[in-house]
């Protein structure tokens, strides 16, 4: 039996001129949808069976909170999966699953992330994927991008202050409009 290698994906979703959050943080944008005929169509199995493979998530302290809100809405989004939230402030944690750390992140990916997980997701901030990209602790990035142009707001890439090169993996078309794209890292 084969085990799969240590992985960080830093998992973006963002508007065609790289906006993730409009200026108020809000998302409502998440639901534009387009129709591309010769886009995949992605069923609820397809998810369900991708989303098993994922077995940490790790958050910055707004996306947390936001994901908190929606979660009134919609439901804990992240399910049983282990989350590990960064922060230094006092945060409520109201499932056994999650937990926040606050501290060197070098030490999280080595003590805490990789004897203990294989594919790990950071799902949100962007100064948090910054941080990951500039410390050379994330391995891909798989940015969604929404047939939108937002014009204002929160930028994904915004003044990470370093060249970084990356090797296209993956490109999918979806039905929805949303396009995918997979980057490995170069470290």
């Amino acid at each position: 039996m084969t085990t799969d290698p240590f992985k960080i994906t830093i998992h973006m979703v963002s508007s065609v001129d790289g906006y993730i959050a409009k200026k108020d943080n809000s998302v409502s944008w998440f639901e534009t949808a387009d129709h591309y005929e010769k886009g995949v169509e992605i069923t609820e199995q397809d998810a369900k069976e991708f989303l098993k493979k994922i077995d940490c998530y790790i958050m910055g302290s707004r996306t947390y909170e936001h994901a908190l809100e929606l979660s009134k809405s919609y439901g804990w989004v992240y399910g049983d999966v282990p989350t590990i939230v960064l922060t230094r402030r006092d945060l409520p944690v109201e499932r056994p699953n999650v937990e926040t750390y606050s501290g060197d992140l070098h030490k999280l990916v080595n003590e805490r992330l990789k004897p203990n997980y294989n594919n790990v997701w950071l799902v949100g901030g962007a100064q948090l994927a910054k941080d990951f990209i500039r410390l050379k602790l994330a391995d891909e990035i798989r940015q969604s991008i929404l047939p939108v142009i937002l014009g204002d707001g929160l930028l994904f890439y915004d003044q990470i202050g370093q060249e970084q090169t990356l090797h296209l993996k993956n490109v999918t078309a979806y039905k929805s409009g949303m396009v995918e794209l997979c980057y490995e890292i170069r470290k």
